[in-house]
């Protein structure tokens, strides 16, 4: 299990850093610009690790449904959009604001599949991030 946290973590640094990035690209070009580069760069890599690795396409790939690719074109809006929000409302804003999306969305899909869930917990999380959001707001 703390392998996993620590996978998590990481993850979640690494997405920090990213959204730092692609808002200072879209900065000095524009987020659809900014967007193209992440991706067409992230193609890239992920296409030479995929090589380096094996198994790029597997063989089930061609039986998954239509909708399951769809986190593609989801993952494009998301780092244009994060781009774009970085430059006005900042780092920690779009960071808090994208984090409460997540929590969010991730109860009421772990509800509707019927998922085991300590519904007052994730609620408790989503309404502390809305509450350091809205911390965040007072300050200024």
């Amino acid at each position: 299990m703390t392998l996993f946290i620590t996978y998590a973590l990481t993850a979640g640094i690494l997405v920090g850093l990213s959204r730092q990035l692609n808002g200072r690209l879209a900065l000095s070009t524009s987020p659809l610009i900014a967007s193209f580069f992440n991706h067409a760069i992230g193609f890239v890599f992920l296409t030479i690790l995929g090589l380096i690795l094996g198994n790029l396409l597997l063989p089930g790939a061609s039986s998954t449904p239509w909708w399951a690719y769809l986190g593609g074109p989801v993952g494009v809006i998301f780092v244009a959009s994060g781009s774009w929000l970085i430059a006005r409302i900042g780092a920690v804003n779009t960071a808090l604001l994208v984090i409460g999306g997540q929590m969010v969305s991730g109860v009421a899909l772990d509800l509707a599949r019927g998922a085991p869930l300590t519904l007052w917990a994730s609620a408790l999380g989503v309404v502390l991030i809305l509450a350091g959001m809205a911390l965040t707001q007072k300050r200024r």
